[in-house]
């Protein structure tokens, strides 16, 4: 089971290629905060969702001055086919070998039908302007969460 963030933590280091390939790293972010969310397949219900719910406040985050950045263990080339099916305007990353999502204590055991077993756990972070953990969410649910966060961030 990997360590959970809280906030206060530094957010750990990570770059990563996007759906072109092009490597992204958090450094990328520093002086702006980030939203970073960790979800476990491109194109399923659950994650298309909350990718269309971000999509679609992008602006009123980005006037708040807050980026997103979406994570998954998907290969570069399913995340473009899932860019461009649903719109999304914000890096979707690639990590398929889970060691970002490990460091950031979004990949372990969770339980699922009520069954336990390891996989993403959907997880959101809002990383501020100097690299350190502002929010850290687990078990964060794919309908509504959006919301959510705008309302907890007040924006």
């Amino acid at each position: 089971m990997s360590t959970r963030l809280a906030a206060g933590d530094p957010a750990p280091d990570f770059t990563l290629p996007d759906a072109d390939g092009k490597p992204v790293s958090l450094a990328d972010y520093r002086g702006r905060r980030v939203i970073v969310y960790f979800y476990p397949a491109a194109s399923t219900p659950g994650c298309t969702k909350q990718a269309c719910d971000f999509r679609d406040n992008l602006a009123d985050l980005d006037g708040a001055g807050l980026d997103v950045v979406g994570i998954s263990p998907d290969k570069p080339a399913k995340l473009a086919k899932f860019r461009d099916a649903e719109g999304l305007t914000f890096p979707l990353l690639s990590d398929v070998d889970k060691e970002v999502l490990t460091a950031w204590g979004a990949f372990g055991e969770k339980t699922m039908y009520g069954k336990k077993v390891t996989g993403v756990i959907r997880s959101t972070f809002v990383v501020d302007a100097d690299g350190k953990i502002e929010e850290a969410q687990y078990n964060v649910r794919a309908t509504g969460h959006v919301a959510k966060l705008r309302k907890d961030l007040k924006v």
